[in-house]
């Protein structure tokens, strides 16, 4: 378990993702740090049933349980590590990534922590992996979505895979994990992959 990873989690339907994917992400990383917008807390509490919120939010708060290499920043705080290119990480995740927070990125408007972090990624040439969850899309979401692909970003939707029959939630969710941690250069043990033999 090696490396640091920035993860972002904003108000797009969608909690969890960003909860399965940061328990499966905390086995593959030795410090996750995460940024969660305020909306995101209100979805979560929506989505979720959790109580958490700004004051209350921890791993146990958010995830059931103590995580230790899970850290959560501000998202107004702007002298943290992510807010600066000299800090080294492995890449960011955005999960989900709301259109409007895609949007901010892909002009450059960095009015918080997650859109400042994933700007310091495009501007340093590290993955940022942004999985939006919107449906349908007009031109000015394509066009943003091109924009940040031209820029450097890939565009993972959370689009979930049925072709390993997934029993439950969590595991059609798990669809869309793995194949972001196989985006950031993970042997996830997941989802194995389509046709090869085990």
């Amino acid at each position: 378990m090696t490396g640091k990873l920035v993860v972002g989690i904003t108000g797009a339907s969608g909690a969890i993702y960003a909860v399965r994917f940061l328990q499966h992400a905390s086995r593959y990383f030795s410090q996750l740090l995460v940024i969660a917008s305020e909306h995101a807390l209100s979805v979560a509490r929506a989505e979720l049933g959790t109580e958490v919120d700004a004051h209350t939010l921890c791993p146990q708060s958010l995830l059931g349980a103590e995580y230790p290499n899970i850290v959560f920043l501000n998202p107004k705080d702007y002298f943290t590590p992510p807010a600066s290119g000299s800090f080294r990480h492995d890449g960011m995740v955005i999960i989900p990534c709301s259109m409007g927070t895609a949007g901010r990125i892909a002009h450059g408007v960095s009015d918080d922590l997650i859109a400042r972090a994933a700007d310091v990624c495009l501007k340093e040439r590290r993955k940022l992996i942004l999985v939006v969850r919107e449906t349908p899309l007009n031109l000015i979401h394509l066009r943003t979505l091109t924009t940040l692909t031209e820029a450097g970003a890939v565009v993972l939707p959370a689009a979930p895979a049925f072709y390993h029959r997934p029993q439950s939630v969590e595991e059609l969710v798990d669809t869309v994990v793995a194949r972001v941690l196989q985006q950031l250069g993970v042997e996830q043990q997941i989802v194995s992959q389509w046709q090869v033999e085990e």
